[in-house]
């Protein structure tokens, strides 16, 4: 069988270049090796993560509600009682995305893809032929040889979602996104929680002034967190699971999560027939366009690397599809520091642009206006006042460098600053959120008295 391309992979990344090569008039074919379409961020990652996120912090509400108290009622759901919510958004979600390639008239080819030659892939003892081919097969948590992830108390961040115990505690090995989305969740649901982090510091990649408030509420809701810390041994046993960590320490407890990594689906490609090489992690090296050394092979989304967000990768799968019909997507070149950072902690982190630490190293002259949300009214009577909105700005021209946000809804705040910093220089500047009229009361306001408060110090 011969199409023009074939998309192996089904998640975002894999997805957004299928339906791009698609509308623009090529035959395409997508492999899927799962028995639904989806990828990683349908059925382990994204997706039944964050629905999980959402059912706990709907609990907590019902915890925190005093009316609901007062009525006797008690609400002391399990994980696994909280995970079937999150199974009944992945049926919609590939039910959504299954009709998205059949409107299309884009077949999902079921099985495990493999190179035979640069032009052709076997799947199934099939063979199907292709002009170009897209590799978006994601990537999966990363699992060193010395840890026995076949112990039912030690899981990685696929695992965790089957757990079907309530563990009265939990440590969770490695404090990257994954590691602390993960550590929020479990608690807000009242288990106590061992954070251990093999850096100096939470999400470095983050604005200084964020991290420190990360770790502080973290800490503030009773999280243990211990920094520059390395794994020694694991000790999985009946009653729990003892880490060793390098400095000496022993943490006991019931289960443990290892969240320190990902690994790209790179294995049983057959990319060695095809001279493609990846790193010791399992991803590929692409040029500006997403082309590997191959330049009729594209590889987009988690199996290149940073910044690994499914946003990001779906991005990225348009763009490759793009380039293979020789188009240019009409948008400004995006670098990494346009692409904006969801986490979903509790609470919640969202920036875009760059950070002090950045702006201070380069030299350039900026100021900060604040907006702190226990003084925003919307804030005030959803009763979700931690947080604040910090904007950087240029001294002299008012250009926005960067924008950062802790707190409610913090991943939708973010995009109406992203959206000016996207404009020419002219409109890019504080002006446009100090003339601005912004309904009231929202959240969204913030970004006024944030513009004001910067503006005011340059006086």
């Amino acid at each position: 069988m011969k199409y023009d391309v074939i998309v192996i992979g089904t998640g975002p990344g894999g997805e957004g270049a299928a339906m791009q090569a698609a509308k623009g008039g090529k035959r395409v074919a997508v492999v899927e090796r799962s028995p639904q379409v989806g990828g990683g961020c349908t059925h382990w990652g994204t997706i039944p993560s964050k629905a999980l996120r959402h059912a706990i912090f709907s609990v907590t509400e019902a915890l925190a509600n005093q009316l609901l108290a007062s009525c006797g009622t008690v609400v002391k759901p399990s994980v696994a009682e909280l995970s079937r919510n999150a199974r009944s958004i992945i049926e919609k979600q590939v039910a959504m995305r299954q009709g998205f390639y059949d409107r299309n008239d884009v077949p999902v080819i079921q099985g495990q893809a493999c190179f035979v030659d640069p032009h052709t892939i076997e799947v199934k003892e099939e063979r199907y032929q292709a002009d170009h081919f897209v590799i978006a097969t994601g990537s999966r948590p990363y699992r060193p040889p010395f840890v026995d992830f076949e112990h039912p108390r030690i899981f990685d961040s696929d695992k965790i979602l089957s757990l079907d115990q309530h563990p009265k505690s939990m440590t969770v090995y490695g404090a990257g996104v994954v590691g602390c989305e993960y550590a929020s969740m479990f608690r807000n649901l009242g288990i106590k929680v061992n954070l251990i982090n093999t850096r100096a510091k939470l999400l470095e990649f983050l604005d200084d002034e964020i991290i420190d408030a990360l770790g502080y509420h973290f800490r503030d809701q009773g999280m243990v967190i211990r920094h520059n810390e390395q794994c020694a041994r694991i000790d999985g046993g009946e009653d729990g699971v003892v880490l060793t960590l390098e400095s000496g320490k022993c943490v006991k407890s019931d289960i443990l999560l290892w969240a320190n990594g990902r690994q790209g689906n790179s294995e049983n490609l057959g990319l060695e027939t095809i001279d493609l090489e990846c790193n010791s992690r399992g991803q590929l090296d692409v040029n500006d366009d997403f082309q590997t050394t191959l330049s009729h092979v594209y590889a987009v989304g988690d199996i290149i690397g940073f910044p690994s967000l499914a946003s990001a990768a779906y991005s990225q799968g348009r763009k490759a599809a793009c380039h293979l019909l020789g188009e240019v997507i009409a948008q400004r070149e995006q670098e990494a520091h346009d692409i904006p950072t969801g986490i979903y902690t509790s609470p919640e982190i969202s920036s875009v642009g760059k950070t002090e630490r950045e702006l201070t190293e380069a030299k350039v002259p900026y100021e900060v206006g604040h907006s702190q949300f226990k003084s925003l009214a919307r804030a005030q009577i959803t009763g979700r006042t931690v947080g604040m909105l910090k904007l950087l700005f240029h001294r002299q021209t008012l250009e926005i460098l960067g924008i950062h946000c802790f707190g409610a809804n913090a991943s939708e705040i973010i995009h109406i600053g992203q959206a000016i910093m996207q404009q020419q220089a002219e409109a890019n500047t504080l002006k446009y959120f100090m003339n601005t009229t912004f309904n009231y009361p929202t959240m969204a306001e913030a970004y006024r008295v944030a513009a004001l408060n910067g503006y005011n110090r340059l006086f």
